[in-house]
């Protein structure tokens, strides 16, 4: 697979030992362009929740809450994420639980490169397979999550990079409220985000989306309304 195949695939490690997580994320970073890190559960959940990684891979001993706690939790919302859970040793019940969850793999420690590639190999496939990648305004218009492509009417939208750095959140919260704080730490990465400049992005992107996609909630944020 080349690395163009991982272009757009965002990634999350989770791992409280700082030189693990360290060497793991240098290794990762070869391969995707969006690595995310954490030390714990509640710095894992925050990144879920603003980044929509495609896939995790967590450690089993995390601190207060074990690895699989965790994935127990994120099963709860969302059965597409592909997990891989990583464990200094093999216990069988540990295995019995991690097949329940519906896990990529569960792998002992040390992870070796010719370890991982192939497993990584196989969720991408996995995801780029997925027609939930592709969110429908209409029966011939869409926006491709991978790609980060716009089709109306079965043409492509040529977008510039806030509008599409805007639509990916909202289609990733498709039908969801999206507020203008998570805009601004999103899209404008963290940098002040005014009134004037979202507006300006929301009304270019309503003009290329098809009618009445794009919902605004005065003071509050905006939704994009899919019907896929």
């Amino acid at each position: 697979m080349s690395r163009n195949e991982f272009k757009n695939i965002k990634i999350l490690f989770v791992e409280d030992e700082d030189n693990i997580r360290i060497n793991a994320t240098s290794y990762l970073k070869r391969l995707f362009d969006e690595v995310y890190e954490a030390k714990d559960v509640n710095e894992a959940f925050e990144i879920i929740e603003v980044k929509k990684p495609h896939i995790i891979i967590t450690d089993i001993n995390l601190p207060k809450t074990n690895g699989l706690e965790m994935v127990k939790k994120i099963r709860q919302k969302n059965l597409d994420i592909k997990i891989i859970v990583l464990s200094a040793y093999t216990k069988t019940d540990y295995l019995l639980e991690a097949v329940e969850l519906g896990l990529e793999k569960y792998l002992v420690k040390p992870i070796r490169h010719e370890t991982i590639f192939p497993i990584l190999n196989q969720c991408v496939n996995k995801i780029r397979n997925n027609n939930k990648n592709l969110k429908y305004f209409s029966k011939d218009s869409y926006f491709n999550l991978l790609s980060k492509s716009l089709f109306v009417n079965n043409e492509q939208v040529k977008l510039t990079n806030k509008e599409t750095d805007f639509l990916t959140l909202l289609c990733e919260n498709n039908n969801n409220l999206v507020t203008y704080e998570t805009i601004q730490a999103v899209v404008w990465n963290e940098s002040f985000m005014s009134e004037d400049a979202i507006r300006s992005v929301a009304r270019k992107l309503r003009s290329k989306l098809p009618k009445n996609s794009l919902e605004n909630f005065s003071k509050v944020g905006y939704k994009i309304i899919t019907i896929s």
